[in-house]
C-alpha cells in the first residue's frame, strides 16, 4: 500500500532507532514534494531555453543562476564559507579542431579509419595538438589486480605502446568455493574505462583505446560518436597523476579489422584475454593518433546551499545531483540540443524540491545539510571531482552522501533500486523507510552495467563517505511483469544522451515524488541523529573510511 505524502513522523522515529538515534521534535514536511513543482521545475531545466546546460554556456549560466534564485528563496543559507551559493570550478574546454586521424601501418599497408564511426580519440592534455605514435598491443582486459592473481600486462614493456583494450570486467566463473570473481555479474572498477585510461597511463603507455562492445559497455556505440566534439578536463597544474597522450575508443568492428590486419582473430583473443594466463599480444601495426582541439579556459561552478546544524553544524549530510548535459551540437541535422530532462534535470529538479522541503522546517536539524547541484557529471564527474578535492565541509566529517542520477518518470513502483546494494548500512536505513511506504529495495537489475562507478556519487565514495545511488525500480504498479525492465531499454536505446532526452506526455511523476520522499526522510534520519552510516566489510570503501575517521578522532 502505497504512502500519502503526508504520513506521519513514525517513519523517522522507525530510522532513528535504526541508527541508535534519539527521535528529534520537529515533524517533517514532505508536503512541499509534488509532481505539479517538480515537472515544471524539469520543464525549465530541460527547456531549449537553456541550450542543453553544458559547463561554460549561457544555458549553463542561466541554470546556475536559476539554481541559486530557488536555494535562496527556500531560506537556505550560502553553502560556501565565502559567503556565495557557488564554488567556482575552473575547467577547460577542449573542442575538435578538425578531424582527427587514426593511421595504422604494417609493412606496405596503410589503413587510415574513420571518425565517429569507427573510433573516436581524445586527450585529456590541455596542449592545442597532441601526437602519439607507437605499436599496438592488444592487452585484454587491461586489468592489473594482484588481489585476483591477474595482471594482463605482464612480461611486456608498455612504454610508448598504444593499447587496445576490452570494456568491462573479465568474465570469470566463480572461483572454487563459490567466490565471485572481478564481482561476479557486477562490474567492478577495474571494468570502468575510466580505470583502463588510469593504468595505461601507469604501464607508461603512450596511447590507449577502449573496444567498444554495447552489450559489455551499457550503451550504444551512438553515445560516444554523437558526443565527441567536445570534452571538458580539469586543469592539469598541480596534479602528479600520469596522462597519456591519447585515449579514445573503438568501434568493436574497428578492432576487428586491426586484428585481421596483425593476422589474427579476433574472437580467439576475446576468449582467451577472459582468463588469468593471458599474455598481451603485440600486433606489429604502428598506429599514428593526432588530435588538434581549440582549448579554451572557461569557469563553471558547483551550486550549493545548507541548512545549518544547531548541535553539531561541522557534521554534514549531502544531497547531489548534477545540473550539466551535453550542451548543443550544430553539426547536427533537426535537433540539435541535447535537452537531458531525465538526464538530469530530473535530479537536479528534485533536489530542488528536498530543500524545498527542508527549507520549511521552523529550525535546523542537529547536523548540516548540503544540497549540492554539481557540473561537468557528463565529462567525466568533474564537478564532484572537484568538490572532493576542495570539499566545503570535510569528508571525515561528512555523514553520507544521496545522489539523484535521472528519477522515475514512468509510474509508482513496489520496489525501489540501490545501485551498489550492501555497499553500506544506509541500505539498511532506506529498507525501513521504503517498507512503510509499502515497498521494497532491489539490487541494481543491471549489474553488468557498472553503475556504482558512473555517477558523482562515487567521487564521494572514493574519499570514504558512504554514498547511496537509488534508481528507478523495476515492478511497476498495474504494469505487466517484465515491463520496467523494458522501459529502462527504451530509454537507454532511443533517448539517453540523445536531443529526444525530453519532457514526455507520458509521464507519470507519482513514483518520482515517492522515491523523493524516501529521500527526504532518510536526509532527516541522517541529519537529525549523532551516529554514522558504515561501509560494509567487504566494501573497497571501509578502509578509506576508517583511516579518514581515525584521523577525524585524533
Amino acid at each position: 500500500m502505497r504512502m500519502a505524502r503526508g504520513l506521519n513522523f513514525a517513519i523517522a522515529l522507525i530510522g532513528l532507532r535504526s541508527l541508535g538515534c534519539q527521535a528529534p521534535p520537529v515533524e517533517p514536511l514532505p508536503e512541499a514534494i509534488n509532481a505539479e513543482s517538480l515537472l515544471e521545475r524539469i520543464a525549465y531545466l530541460s527547456s531549449d531555453e537553456l541550450e542543453g546546460r553544458a559547463p561554460g554556456s549561457p544555458g549553463g549560466q542561466k541554470t546556475i543562476d536559476y539554481l541559486v534564485d530557488n536555494l535562496r528563496s527556500f531560506g537556505l543559507a550560502p553553502g560556501n564559507p565565502d559567503g556565495t551559493y557557488l564554488q567556482q570550478v575552473p575547467l577547460v574546454r577542449l573542442a575538435r579542431a578538425e578531424p582527427r586521424s587514426l593511421i595504422l601501418r604494417k609493412g606496405d599497408d596503410v589503413v587510415s579509419l574513420e571518425q565517429s564511426r569507427e573510433f573516436s580519440a581524445f586527450t585529456e592534455r590541455t596542449d592545442p595538438e597532441v601526437h602519439a605514435q607507437g605499436e599496438l598491443v592488444f592487452v585484454g582486459y587491461g586489468v592489473r589486480a594482484p588481489e585476483y592473481g591477474w595482471d594482463d600486462f605482464k612480461d611486456v614493456d608498455m612504454t610508448g605502446k598504444i593499447l587496445l583494450m576490452l570494456v568491462n570486467d573479465p568474465p570469470v566463473p566463480p572461483g572454487p568455493n563459490g567466490e565471485a570473481i572481478f564481482g561476479g555479474e557486477a562490474m567492478t572498477y577495474y571494468g570502468r574505462w575510466t580505470y583502463k585510461f588510469e593504468i595505461a597511463a601507469k604501464v607508461g603507455a603512450a596511447g590507449v583505446f577502449v573496444i567498444h562492445q554495447q552489450g559489455p559497455a551499457g550503451y550504444p556505440w551512438a553515445v560516444i560518436s554523437d558526443t565527441d566534439n567536445v570534452k571538458f578536463v580539469l586543469p592539469s597544474s598541480g596534479s602528479t597523476d600520469p596522462l597519456v597522450e591519447i585515449e579514445g575508443w573503438l568501434h568493436v568492428d574497428a578492432a576487428r579489422k586491426i586484428l585481421e590486419m596483425a593476422g589474427l582473430d579476433f574472437d580467439e583473443f576475446y576468449a582467451v584475454a577472459a582468463t588469468p594466463s593471458f599474455q598481451p599480444v603485440p600486433l606489429g601495426i604502428a598506429a599514428e593518433v593526432d588530435v588538434k582541439n581549440t582549448v579554451q579556459r572557461i569557469d563553471s561552478a558547483n551550486v550549493v546551499a545548507k541548512l545549518e546544524g544547531t548541535e553539531a553544524p561541522d557534521e554534514c549530510m549531502i544531497f547531489t545531483a548534477h545540473w550539466d548535459h551535453l550542451g548543443r551540437d550544430p553539426s547536427l541535422e533537426g535537433d540539435q540540443i541535447f535537452n537531458g530532462a531525465v538526464d538530469n534535470a530530473s535530479g537536479t529538479a528534485g533536489v530542488l524540491e528536498i530543500a524545498e522541503a527542508f527549507g520549511r522546517l521552523p529550525q535546523g536539524l542537529r547536523r548540516t545539510i548540503l544540497f549540492l547541484s554539481v557540473t561537468a557529471e557528463e565529462q567525466g564527474l568533474l564537478g564532484s571531482l572537484y568538490y572532493a578535492q576542495h570539499p566545503l565541509c570535510a569528508p571525515e566529517k561528512t555523514v553520507a552522501d544521496i545522489n539523484m542520477d535521472g528519477l522515475n518518470m514512468w509510474g509508482p513502483t513496489r520496489d525501489v533500486t540501490v545501485i551498489g546494494m550492501g555497499q553500506s548500512t544506509l541500505d539498511d536505513l532506506a529498507g525501513e523507510i521504503a517498507a512503510e511506504q509499502g515497498r521494497i529495495l532491489r539490487p541494481d537489475p543491471e549489474p553488468q552495467k557498472g553503475l556504482y562507478y558512473r555517477s558523482d556519487h562515487f567521487e564521494f565514495a572514493k574519499v570514504g563517505i558512504p554514498a547511496f545511488d537509488p534508481d528507478q525500480g523495476i515492478e511497476y504498479i498495474n504494469q505487466p511483469e517484465g515491463w520496467g525492465i523494458e522501459v529502462r531499454d527504451r530509454y537507454t536505446n532511443e533517448d539517453y544522451h540523445k536531443p529526444s532526452d525530453e519532457v514526455k506526455d507520458d509521464w507519470d511523476l507519482s513514483g518520482a515524488v515517492e522515491d523523493l520522499e524516501l529521500f527526504y526522510r532518510m536526509g532527516y534520519v541522517l541529519a537529525s541523529g549523532s551516529d554514522w552510516p558504515e561501509w560494509s566489510a567487504t566494501s573497497e570503501f571501509r578502509s578509506i573510511r576508517e583511516a579518514s575517521r581515525a584521523s577525524r578522532a585524533q
